[in-house]
């Protein structure tokens, strides 16, 4: 039974892209691409810049649009949903968090629930922040340049879940934090995840990272899959150079950080 003004959690919902190309600028950012979540998994999209990474994950929440293919979230084509409804119901955490500056960080993380009409936005709001250990009691009435890099993150990511959507995409969400900060909002992720069961597409370049976070990795270069796996699959058995030299690197990145 849900806590009375809380809005009911939305089903996970599966992620769908088939035969996806998107061209940008008469080259092809995504060249043919296949892709499935299922309800609930998190998985990672990696490679180096350029893969198509990004590029991809925004084809779920239609801020880029295929040139050619399918893709759907909870069976449904995004092509038959409009842009607004289908971002409210999508979380969506960017690289540099995206919060308004001229709000304070309660009203940030209010907002989805708000526009969607929730009957309580803000206590909606409180409890996403709670879920980030970021107390509205403490953070709720500061402005985004009033947290630190980390705080920005963890408020970003709780305005994403505020509404309890079905489906997280988080595009490189750590990639300008300090080691130390970084490795604490990725266990604070972590946790979250496990608790809401959301299905999550990440993007970032570390494969450590999607590692830790993701049930399986996808490993892209030049806008096409080259390998899809757990990273030990990857590190036993690669398909390509590319994904083999990936790999170590990661190793020789896994040891620095071990005997440092």
């Amino acid at each position: 039974m849900g806590v009375p003004g809380e809005a009911a959690p939305r089903v996970p919902a599966p992620l769908e892209a088939r035969g996806v190309r998107c061209v940008l600028g008469g080259v092809a950012a995504v060249d043919g691409v296949d892709l499935h979540v299922e309800s609930g998994r998190c998985v990672a999209l990696v490679g180096e810049s350029g893969a198509g990474k990004t590029t991809l994950l925004r084809c779920f929440n239609r801020m880029v649009v295929p040139t050619q293919g399918t893709v759907r979230v909870g069976g449904e084509d995004v092509a038959r949903v409009t842009e607004v409804t289908l971002r409210r119901h999508t979380g969506y955490v960017p690289q540099t968090g995206g919060l308004l500056p001229h709000w304070d960080v309660l009203r940030n993380v209010a907002l989805v629930p708000g526009l969607l009409g929730q009957p309580d936005a803000d206590g909606a709001a409180r409890r996403a922040l709670e879920l980030v250990s970021l107390p509205a009691r403490e953070f709720g009435g500061r402005f985004p340049h009033e947290l630190s890099g980390g705080q920005r993150q963890r408020a970003a990511l709780a305005r994403a879940i505020a509404a309890r959507p079905g489906v997280l995409l988080m595009d490189e969400p750590f990639g300008a934090l300090d080691a130390i900060t970084r490795s604490e909002v990725q266990a604070a992720c972590a946790g979250l995840r496990r608790e809401l069961g959301i299905t999550t597409l990440l993007v970032t370049h570390d494969l450590l990272e999607a590692d830790f976070l993701a049930d399986e990795i996808v490993v892209m270069r030049a806008g096409r899959v080259e390998q899809r796996g757990t990273l030990d699959a990857l590190l036993a058995s690669p398909a390509t150079p590319y994904v083999g030299s990936l790999t170590q690197r990661a190793l020789a990145v896994a040891h620095r950080r071990r005997d440092a």
